[in-house]
């Protein structure tokens, strides 16, 4: 019996080893996550707006939620759900926005997960060319200075801002 535990670990081993060296699919970084998302949040601040940001994982679960002081009560809803969205499809929500009205067909995209808020504010979060999450903004006075807050936190932590 012990012979055969011995044999079997014996040729078991190098499989193990093996599937330690696998590599592992790219993620979002906590402190990255919260380094942009403070970023986005000061870009705001600086241009006088209260907003809430949104950072996701790519599995679309939140990271970081962080709300300015007197932020409106429906921005942090509106924050996430911008990051939902960009983390889902991989793409910008002002360009999602006009790609399902540029043809009705497209229209059902906004049915598809209660989750995804489509307008303007949610950027995907790319390292190198691994979309791994995505941010969004949401109160200021339009989706515009929303989505530029979001690029100033990407930029902060080397993320692709296209």
């Amino acid at each position: 019996m012990i012979r055969t535990l011995v044999l079997a670990a014996t040729l078991l081993s190098p499989l193990a080893a093996a599937a330690q060296e696998l590599p592992t699919a790219p993620y979002l970084p906590l402190e990255l996550a919260s380094q942009a998302a403070d970023t986005a949040l000061k870009a705001c601040a600086a241009e006088g707006h209260n907003v809430s940001v949104a950072i996701v994982a790519r599995d679309g679960s939140t990271k970081v939620l962080l709300k300015a002081d007197n932020a409106g009560p429906h921005t942090g809803t509106s924050a996430q759900g911008k990051a939902f969205t960009s983390a889902a499809m991989g793409r910008d929500t002002a360009g999602l926005a006009d790609f399902i009205s540029s043809k009705p067909a497209n229209e059902g995209l906004r049915d598809m997960d209660a989750r995804m808020v489509i307008q303007a504010g949610g950027l995907p979060v790319k390292i190198g060319n691994a979309l791994v999450g995505g941010i969004g903004v949401g109160g200021a006075p339009s989706g515009d200075i929303d989505a530029g807050c979001a690029v100033a936190g990407l930029k902060a932590i080397g993320a692709a801002t296209e």
